[in-house]
Parts: C-alpha cells; sequence; structure tokens
C-alpha cells in the first residue's frame, strides 16, 4: 500500500491529517505482514498502531488484551467513528449466546474489522475452530509485559499465547505492544512469542512535560495534600491510593474541605464507578482519589498533577500511573509521598507469595526505593531503569524534577568508588547490593560468614562509612554504567566494561549524597496530644491566664471553657478565625462561638507581634470518622431512649459508651440526660456533686472521687460531670 493510501485512510478513519512519533513506521511494518514489536509510552497513540492496519486490510484482526474496561472503550470508540456496528466487538464471558452468534455472523460477512478477545476466550475449543475457519489478518497483543514473569504485572495465561496463536492459523503475523517495558522485560516477549525476527519500534520513554517530585510522608500527609490541590485549585488530578478504605476515607476529607472530590475502586458497583469516571472526565469532579484499578485507558487529556499517597510497587506501576498526567503535552506534576513503612507493609504483602515472585517483588520494591531517596535526576533515573541514556545537559525536560532544582552538594568519591569495585571484584561478582554493603562495612551475617567473606582482606574496608552512603554510591555508580544488575540471579551485581577500565585509570567521580527520610519514618505527630508538650510556651501561658479572666467573669471553673489540651493544640496551631479554633482538639463549633473571640483575638495579636509563621495556614477540617456516630448518640439521647439500650445497640461497653458522650459535651454540643440521673441520683445528690463541680479547680474524676471517699460510684460521677459541662458551659 503506498504513501498516500495511509494518509488517507488516516484522514478518513480517524481524522487527523499527520502520523505522532513512530506511528507511521509501524503502521507500514504491519501492513507489509511482518511481525511488530512496539514499545511506546503511554501517550503515545499506541492503539492506532494496529487499529489503522486492521481497518484497512483483510479479513479480522484479532486483539488480546487483559482488560474489559479497556476493550470496551476501544470497541465504542472505533464504533462511534464508523457507519457499521459490527465495525469491532468484544468476545468475551459477559456476551450471552444470541450475542456470540452476532459476532460470529459479522465476522463471516467481512464487516467486523477488530475482534478483542481475552486471553481466556482463546482457550475454548469452539472459539479456536471458529477462528480457524475465517480470515484473520493478524494478531495483536496488547499490554505485552504481562507474558514476562520479570514484569510488574505478569498474567500466566499471557505465557501460553503463542502456542494457542499456532492452533489458530500457521503464519499469522504477530504485533506485541507495550507501553512499559524494561530490557529484559523486551526480550522475555520476543523470545516466548518466538518473534525474534520482529522490527522493534522503540519510542523515547522520556515525557519531558513532566515535572517529577517526592516528598516525606508524614502524619500530616492529608493536610499537605489539601495544600497542594488548593495551590492547583480548578486544575483536574489524581491522587493514587493502595487500600480502598484509604481511598474512601482521603475523598471525605478532600470534600470536607471543599475540594470537588470522587472515590474510585473495584469495591464501588459498576454504575457509581462509571458514575464518577464521568463526572472526572466531564469536569463535575476535578479530583479523582483512586486505588490503581483507576486509569486503564482512560484517555483525559489534561489531568494536571498525579499524586502519590501511597509508594507503588514498581517503577513500571509508578511510571504507567504519573503517565497519567500532561497527555497534550501542557504541565502534569507528579508528586509521591515516600516513607519506608509504606515499603515494609509491601514486603509484607508478599511475603505469602511464591519465592520466586517474593524474589521479583522485592528486586523491583528496591528500585522503588532507590528512586525515592536518590539524589541524581529522577528522569535520569526512570530512563536508565528502561534502558535508555539521558544526559541532563541537552536532554528535553532535564531540569523538570525536585532535585535538579535543589541539587544537593556534591563530593570527590573516586577511592570509594575503587573501594567499592574491588570488593565487587574480588568477591566474584555473586552478592546483590545489600550484601555488598555488608561486606564494606564489615557486617558478619549468615551469607557472609558460610562464604568466609569475613577472612578477606576487603572484608570491612569501607567500615568509615555508613550503610545509607555506601547504598547510595552503589546505585549511582550502577547509573553511570560502571556496574549491572543481572535480572535472573534476581539483582546480583556485576562489573561491566567501564568499571573494569575505572579500576585500570580510575578518573574523578562526584557522588551526592541521598536523602534521608529517617524523619519520614519516625511517624512525627505534629498535634499535641492530652498531656503532651506544648509547643509555644509563652502562647499557652497567655491563654490559661485569659481563660482564668473569663472564668472569673462568667464565675465558672476555668476546665469547663477550655480543657488544657486544648490550649496546648491552640499554641501549637495558632488558630486565628473561629472557624479555624473549632477544629482545635476538644472544641467543637459550639464552644469556639460561644468563649473562642478572646482567644482568636489574642492568638492573632501574638502571632503579629512576635512575626510567627504560623505552622499551616491551613487547617485540615476532619471528617470525624465517628460524626455518624456522635449524631446517632445526640438524636437517641433526644428522644429519651435508656442509655444502656443506646450503647447496645452501638456494640459498645457503658465506659466506651460514656466516653463518647463526654467528647460530644466537651467540644460544645448540650446533651441533655436528666431523664437517666434522675433515676440514679436524687435531688440532694446531684446539688451536691454540682457544689462541688463549681468550685473545684479541676474536672479529673480521681479528685472527685477522693473528695467523696466512696459515697458516689465512678459511673455516676462521669455521667453528672456530662449534665454538667452541658449546662453550666454550653
Amino acid at each position: 500500500m503506498n504513501e498516500i493510501d495511509i494518509h488517507a485512510a488516516l484522514k478518513k478513519y480517524f481524522g487527523f491529517s499527520k502520523f505522532k512519533g513512530l506511528q507511521e513506521e509501524v503502521v507500514k511494518s504491519v501492513i507489509s505482514n511482518n511481525n511488530t514489536f512496539v514499545i511506546m509510552p503511554t501517550g503515545g497513540g499506541k492503539s492506532l498502531c494496529y487499529q489503522l492496519p486492521a481497518l484497512i486490510a483483510g479479513g479480522t484482526a484479532i486483539v488480546v488484551s487483559p482488560l474489559i474496561a479497556l476493550m470496551k472503550n476501544q470497541v465504542d470508540f472505533l464504533r462511534g467513528n464508523s457507519s457499521e456496528v459490527g465495525i469491532a466487538h468484544v468476545l468475551n464471558s459477559s456476551l450471552n449466546k444470541t450475542e456470540i452468534k452476532q459476532v460470529k455472523k459479522d465476522i463471516t460477512d467481512g464487516v467486523t474489522k477488530l475482534l478483542y478477545v481475552a486471553p481466556e476466550s482463546l482457550t475454548k475449543e469452539e472459539n479456536v475452530a471458529f477462528l480457524r475457519s475465517v480470515e484473520i489478518s493478524f494478531l495483536a497483543i496488547d499490554e505485552a509485559h504481562c507474558i514476562s514473569e520479570w514484569g510488574h504485572d505478569f498474567r500466566p495465561e499471557y505465557r501460553n499465547l503463542k502456542s494457542i496463536i499456532g492452533r489458530i492459523g500457521e503464519n499469522i503475523p504477530i504485533v506485541a505492544l507495550t507501553a512499559t517495558a524494561t530490557p529484559k522485560v523486551q526480550e522475555d516477549i520476543l523470545k516466548n512469542l518466538n518473534i525474534q525476527d520482529a522490527n522493534v519500534f522503540k519510542a523515547s520513554f522520556n515525557r519531558p512535560n513532566l515535572f517529577y517530585e517526592v516528598r516525606p510522608k508524614t502524619k500530616n500527609v492529608d493536610g499537605d495534600i489539601i495544600r497542594f490541590i488548593k495551590q492547583n485549585n480548578g486544575k483536574s488530578g489524581i491522587v493514587y491510593c493502595l487500600s480502598r478504605k484509604r481511598v474512601e476515607e482521603l475523598s471525605q476529607i478532600l470534600q470536607v474541605n471543599g475540594i470537588n472530590a470522587v472515590p474510585y475502586h473495584a469495591g464501588l458497583d459498576p454504575k457509581t464507578r462509571v458514575k464518577h469516571q464521568d463526572m472526572f472526565l466531564m469536569e463535575d469532579a476535578d479530583v479523582v482519589v483512586a486505588t490503581i484499578a483507576f486509569g486503564m485507558g482512560i484517555d483525559k487529556p489534561d489531568v494536571r498533577f498525579v499524586i502519590h499517597h501511597d509508594i507503588p510497587k514498581s517503577i513500571e506501576s509508578y511510571y504507567q500511573e504519573t503517565g497519567r498526567a500532561g497527555r497534550d503535552g501542557g504541565e502534569g506534576h507528579c508528586l509521591a509521598f515516600y516513607s519506608y513503612k509504606d515499603i515494609e507493609k509491601l514486603e509484607k504483602f508478599m511475603s505469602n507469595k511464591p519465592v520466586a515472585e517474593q524474589e521479583i517483588g522485592q528486586a523491583l520494591l528496591q528500585e522503588v526505593v532507590a528512586y525515592a531517596e536518590t539524589s541524581i535526576s529522577r528522569r535520569k533515573f526512570i530512563l536508565h531503569y528502561f534502558g535508555e541514556e539521558f544526559d541532563n545537559e541537552t536532554g528535553d525536560g532535564g531540569d523538570m524534577d525536585d532535585n535538579m532544582r535543589n541539587p544537593k552538594k556534591q563530593h570527590e568519591a573516586k577511592d570509594d568508588v575503587l573501594k567499592l569495585l574491588r570488593v565487587i571484584k574480588e568477591s566474584n561478582q555473586q552478592y546483590k547490593s545489600k550484601a555488598i554493603v555488608q561486606i564494606l562495612i564489615g557486617k558478619i551475617n549468615a551469607l557472609i560468614s558460610s562464604h568466609r567473606i569475613d577472612t578477606q582482606p576487603y572484608f570491612g574496608i569501607g567500615k568509615d562509612k555508613e550503610t545509607e552512603y555506601w547504598m547510595a554510591l552503589l546505585r549511582q555508580v550502577l547509573i553511570a554504567g560502571m556496574l549491572s544488575k543481572d535480572i535472573e540471579t534476581y539483582g546480583v551485581i556485576k562489573m561491566t566494561k567501564e568499571g573494569e577500565n575505572f579500576m585500570k585509570n580510575p578518573g574523578s567521580f562526584m557522588m551526592t549524597e541521598d536523602h534521608s527520610f529517617k524523619e519520614a519514618n519516625d511517624d512525627t505527630v505534629i498535634t499535641a496530644q492530652k498531656g503532651g508538650a506544648v509547643a509555644d510556651e509563652n502562647l499557652f501561658r497567655l491563654l490559661k491566664d485569659e481563660r482564668k479572666k473569663l472564668a472569673h467573669k462568667l464565675e465558672l471553673p476555668p476546665y469547663v471553657i477550655f480543657q488544657d489540651f486544648s490550649l496546648e493544640d491552640m499554641s501549637l496551631k495558632y488558630p486565628v478565625s473561629i472557624d479555624e479554633l473549632s477544629n482545635v482538639q476538644g472544641v467543637g463549633e459550639g464552644k469556639a462561638k460561644k468563649y473562642g473571640k478572646t482567644f482568636v483575638d489574642l492568638i492573632n495579636r501574638y502571632v503579629e507581634e512576635n512575626e510567627i509563621m504560623r505552622p499551616d495556614d491551613l487547617v485540615v477540617k476532619s471528617t470525624g470518622s465517628n460524626s455518624a456516630l456522635k449524631l446517632y448518640i445526640i438524636q437517641n439521647v433526644d428522644r429519651k431512649l435508656p442509655l444502656s439500650d443506646i450503647a447496645n445497640a452501638k456494640g459498645l461497653s457503658m465506659d466506651d459508651f460514656i466516653k463518647e458522650m463526654e467528647a460530644i459535651v466537651y467540644s460544645g454540643t448540650k446533651l441533655n440526660i436528666n431523664y437517666w440521673l434522675d433515676d440514679i441520683l436524687d435531688e440532694d445528690q446531684q446539688e451536691e456533686i454540682h457544689d462541688y463541680f463549681l468550685e473545684s479547680e479541676t474536672d479529673k474524676i480521681d479528685d472527685a472521687m477522693k473528695e467523696f471517699d466512696g459515697d458516689y460510684e465512678e459511673e455516676e460521677l462521669r455521667l453528672y460531670r456530662i449534665k454538667f459541662i452541658s449546662e453550666v458551659a454550653n
């Protein structure tokens, strides 16, 4: 087929006047019946590479794809571009007998140009027999990385495709396509499909418009995400989380904080999923919070940011998920939150898998750790992982990541590189990174002592430096090409020619220290807990004085106004409005409005006079995960139901139930439990307890128990205290 025809077909079927990147060469290869292997990153227009040839060629093309949603999207798209409904069909387990009959008729009549199938459908005898009887133009395998057990998404049913294709027909041309494949996975695909003669087309993995950034993940990660989204107000974005539960929680927190977000995960019913996906596509929602179930084949060109609340399991997944940003060539900010604790969680998930799978999973995870902790160009790191060279001086997007914008200082590490290479060479190139570092710092473990490495002269030659230092150096020497990782042995480190040359003629090697994420792993708790340390002692003192003054004026005990831990939280968060004050621990809207004015004014003055940088000009509103429980309690106390019944209905012990009621009244909401108290305490008893609390310096129950010396049960005093706070404070 000549040039003009291909361009005419492109215009006719897709409305484009020119091809993008490598598309034209790929289409020509497929039309000429050659085996073809396409490695084209997300957003490169991979599907057109087999759709166009299928529409031009005689017969029907079979497209193998692992995802039903993806097949459906493409079939809808092809039907939308054609007058024939039968132009494209899906053949899978969701069809009934009548529908299957229609599909077969359309293929036999020559109407259908593309037939999408899951690998399982090809194993069914009746399907194989039918496909043998019709003309097949070629067979395309989308997401071909599923073939390789070294990949991040291995699917065993993909391994048998070659033998299945053989049963359908002798010389059917094969087109394999993938968006993410390391050199090892690429080799595996060609070998498994037995198409080593294929024309290979490899687009660059570089997405120059994407900006990569990694931040430490602390307890305040929700606040960090909210702040980032608010700084990018009105833009479309995706937030990825590992678990469905976290997706639900985070999407609620975003909504409460005024962000138009919807959740998406496989646990939602199909109708809701489709609705949320459409809301995102139609811009009725700005942000979708999702598990990785979201985004496969979603072609929204103007996603402006992708946030990873949890770090993914592999660089491939990370690359694919971040690749959903900025497909139109515009801005795309990729922000990941990293804490080693998340890595440990992922390791735990893997521990019940078969050993070989665990080993591969481990190797993939270690690459993610290296990516997060590295201080070299993140773009260079990703491209090296996919077997591509990148020069930050001349390469497109060379300065587009946090490490290039804020470089860490470098130092000469020639002598240390030589020590590292010596250890690898003299220990016969048979260890993974972790063991090599242990040999360098002289740390003995079972493996090292069984190989008697600890008796060698090079054992411990690097003990003047930390483990982290050597790990960082090893990663940088790897990326510089002096070492390589042997994938088949799950990451054993080998020397390359460049490494040998460096040992013979050592030159300068400038090293940058890795980022330390230790702080992120200490689970830094930023809010003051009850009785915790006070952030700003001076402010705390002033607030206590203010409380005393107000208490005196209102003739109330100070604790009735705000408890100590609420003042501590104020001296940490510096709330400067009633709205912000109501988010302080133990202060609700009611209390903030009733007593808050003078406190907020005081904090405002204090912040200005002392030029204080507030930790955060954003106070994150919580969804109050138990707000439903609070509401339930308030409503049923209103209906004067026995307290024991309310507690039982929610499966709470009386102790826990009283705690919930205490939280409600201390944050400023009234609860009238007189109907219950009148049954257990007479009028004189109530008056006696009332006077005690009114005159006492503290509302601590222990002190009250001492004062009454066994006259009352703890439960009675706690219940009366609820009435007291409710009536006197609220």
